[in-house]
């Protein structure tokens, strides 16, 4: 057994949110013993097989001073960032799963030496097929260069680059998936059955149990080694990566079997725990995953022939964050051991233990664990860490992400599909149920929903995630920097501050046991046209309340216009300047009608008691004419037209067609088309609706103040929620900035709204 000097440098624990997903204990597997899975015979054929490859038995690592941090015996991690020649262990799944079946085709026999099979595959035109998040594809692509026939691994579509080049090394012919691994798996099985090629997967379905199972016996010569290796002291517990569970099925099947005390607890990612919600509602489930940085973890549906294992053996689930497993992955590179991030995972899962989670899992001074490292290092991108709890750090990490709005500056804006995973991967982290909402690719929605007990409410919180450009932000628009009470940043203000008051809100609704719903959606677009909002609602989520977080200084708003685009042709004839008989000169008729919509703009105006919530119009752009010596054949004005209560986008194209047609009749040789390009509704609720009230006494509360109610020129979702009827308000921090070459949130007011909304939830909802 290979070991590392004892340093006595107890390393640095990593931050833990109060709130977090807790670990999943399977009273069943305390009783439960593993069947047979494999008899004498067979484990010689794999002991025999495996010792055709070069390398054997990989070290079993201690660590000294994760042992003395969780106050036990001893932790030994098998190291498997080398394993024949491969920085994985999945080559010893996938080399006898590729050996049996390739056996089977040519009728040979199990003890076929690989020189043999290679031999007899010379006749022979075959191609292996996979679906990969890297490792096994690039197991399965060296058992072809191997045998000298070809491989075909198909992979997700976010695959790191060097990731892919790797496969590409191996000689495997590469296909990028559009989707996740689960969409990758599929084409790999249609590609495999349309080409009569042999699929080597580790995920069974319907027909397909075999190789899976092969693949499973394959694995467990690693378990063989760790009981060579630990001799007379058997593992307390065994921390394994789930991914789809056929490793998983593996250790459990060992370490579960007749005569061995040994308990199994997986690890996954928060954002791709399929096993756990699976165990947790005792029937397989496919979930919904998010980008990790645990690549090979980034599974949806558990082995259909690993479940029945891992549902009756399996003690406990566990999932770590993406900053979690980074940590792990930099810790044990200090102790000479270069893991991937699944590989630390399981560290990352022990360290997380609380003291009640090692009494349940039966640890003490005299227990010895066993890490399952398997893989070697990849790049990745240094992930955010997700454990805070406050709404301050969280507005400061959301900042830090530059979501700017594709469809808006001169430099198209990344868009929000970075600061979405974050948020997922923050509410997954903290077990709050998660969707994904992306009807439009690469501008996703996220809505996170603590579920009631029933009979009450329904709240949503609502808030946008992108923002306008970071172009023309006088100093660093990402900095989420916080000075005499301010954090500055495009987006600290509108609105990443109100998302992260509404998502801390949320959070603490788990704790207080509510009848109703609490739901947060993050939206896209808002700042364009309001795709988010809408898609969310086309998908069916309703409240029976709601709240924009939009910045408001802490003053409720509860009225605002709405606004309709229009763009008017005016049309001319084309002709040489020299020829005025030939021509009609479409800007000057154009001056007629901006004449006119100077005019409807003062009559709009008049008879207001209150200007802010007058109907308004002006011309936005104007564009027309190609040289200087010509008559210029069209003239396009591009006008917006805000709207209060009553007037819709049919009464304001009425009145602007008025205006035209009577231009049409008293000008000569005038001539237009009127298009209406865009509209959204004005909102207004009234001050004593009965959710406005309940929203007006917390927030005076909180205030020592009466709260004020005003009216606002501008548009928010609010009108698309209002629409469906949402009873809605508008309501968030306090700041300045907005689109501005500075923005800022007041950090008081950030914490401040946090607890309101907190407290509107507890009422409404209870």
């Amino acid at each position: 057994m290979g070991s590392i000097p004892k340093h006595h440098v107890a390393p640095t624990l990593p931050a833990m949110s109060s709130l977090r997903r807790p670990l999943l204990f399977n009273e069943a597997a305390k009783t439960w013993t593993a069947p047979v899975a494999l008899t004498a015979e067979e484990k010689h054929a794999i002991d025999t097989f495996h010792g055709q490859f070069p390398g054997g038995p990989t070290r079993l690592v201690s660590l000294d001073d994760i042992a003395c941090e969780l106050g036990v015996a001893a932790v030994y991690l098998k190291d498997e960032s080398h394993r024949f020649g491969l920085p994985a262990f999945k080559i010893l799944g996938a080399s006898w799963g590729t050996y049996r079946a390739l056996a089977r085709r040519l009728n040979l026999a199990i003890d076929t030496p690989l020189p043999a099979l290679k031999e007899a595959l010379a006749g022979e035109t075959v191609t292996l097929y996979a679906a990969s998040e890297g490792n096994h594809g690039r197991a399965v692509a060296r058992m072809g260069s191997l045998l000298s026939i070809a491989a075909e691994i198909h992979v997700p579509h976010d695959m790191h680059r060097t990731t892919k080049e790797a496969l590409e090394n191996e000689g495997a012919k590469v296909v990028v998936n559009s989707g996740t691994y689960d969409d990758a798996l599929e084409t790999a099985k249609k590609a495999a059955e349309s080409e009569g090629g042999v699929l080597v997967q580790d995920f069974s379905f319907q027909g397909y149990e075999d190789i899976p199972k092969w693949i499973v016996d394959g694995y467990m010569t690693m378990m063989r080694e760790i009981d060579t290796q630990l001799k007379d002291s058997p593992p307390s517990l065994v921390v394994c990566p789930a991914g789809v569970g056929s490793f998983a099925q593996s250790v459990v099947s060992h370490f579960k079997r007749q005569g061995s005390r040994a308990k199994v607890m997986t690890v996954e990612p928060d954002t791709a725990a399929c096993v756990y919600k699976s165990i947790r509602s005792d029937e397989l489930v496919t979930v919904q995953t998010h980008a990790t940085i645990m690549a090979g973890l980034d599974c949806g549906t558990p082995s259909p022939i690993a479940w029945p294992i891992l549902k009756a053996g399996v003690d406990a689930c566990s999932t770590v964050s993406d900053w979690e497993a980074h940590q792990a992955t930099e810790y044990l590179t200090t102790q000479g051991v270069f893991p991937g991030t699944c590989a630390a995972a399981p560290l990352a899962a022990v360290r997380r233990l609380t003291k009640g989670d090692k009494s349940s899992l039966g640890l003490d001074r005299n227990s010895v664990v066993v890490l399952l490292c398997t893989e070697g290092s990849k790049e990745y991108e240094t992930p955010m860490d997700v454990s805070m709890d406050d709404a301050v750090e969280l507005t400061q990490a959301l900042v830090r992400i530059n979501s700017a709005n594709p469809s808006l500056g001169s430099v198209p804006g990344p868009g929000e599909s970075e600061i979405a995973r974050l948020i997922a991967a923050w509410l997954e982290h903290r077990d709050i149920e998660t969707h994904w909402i992306e009807p439009t690719k690469g501008r996703p929605s996220v809505v996170g929903v603590v579920r009631g007990s029933g009979a009450g409410k329904s709240l949503m919180f609502n808030g946008h995630i992108d923002t306008v450009t970071t172009l023309g932000y006088d100093d660093d628009p990402l900095s989420g920097e916080i000075r005499c009470g301010k954090l500055y940043g495009r987006g600290a203000d509108d609105m990443k501050s109100g998302v992260a008051a509404a998502l801390v809100a949320l959070a603490a609704a788990k704790t207080q046991n509510l009848r109703g719903d609490v739901i947060f959606t993050g939206v896209a677009d808002e700042e364009a046209m309001s795709i988010g909002t809408e898609q969310v609602l086309e998908t069916g989520w309703r409240a029976d309340a709601a709240i924009v977080n939009e910045p408001t200084g802490e003053l409720i708003v509860h009225a605002h216009k709405g606004f309709v685009w229009a763009e008017v042709d005016v049309h001319g004839v084309a002709a040489h300047g020299s020829l005025p008989s030939a021509g009609v000169d479409a800007i000057t008729k154009a001056g007629y009608f901006l004449v006119e919509l100077d005019k409807y703009s003062d009559r709009l105006l008049q008879g207001w008691d209150d200007p802010v919530m007058a109907p308004t119009v002006h011309a936005s752009t104007i564009k027309g004419g190609e040289e200087p010596s010509s008559y210029p054949a069209l003239c396009t004005v591009v006008l917006e037209r805000r709207t209060v209560g009553g007037e819709t986008r049919g009464t304001v194209e009425s009145e602007l067609r008025n205006i035209l047609d009577k231009l049409s009749k008293s000008v000569k040789d005038f001539q237009y088309d009127l298009r209406i390009t865009f509209d959204r509704p004005p909102f207004a609720i009234e001050t004593d609706h009965p959710f406005a009230a309940l929203v007006s006494d917390i927030v005076s509360e909180s205030l020592g103040r009466k709260a004020k109610f005003i009216k606002e020129p501008y548009w928010t979702d609010c009108a698309l929620l209002a629409s469906k009827g949402i009873p809605v308000l508008l309501w968030g921090p306090k700041g300045d900035g907005l689109h501005a070459k500075e923005e800022w949130a007041d950090v008081e007011s950030i914490q401040r709204v946090a607890k309101v909304l907190s407290r509107v939830a507890s009422r409404f909802c209870s």
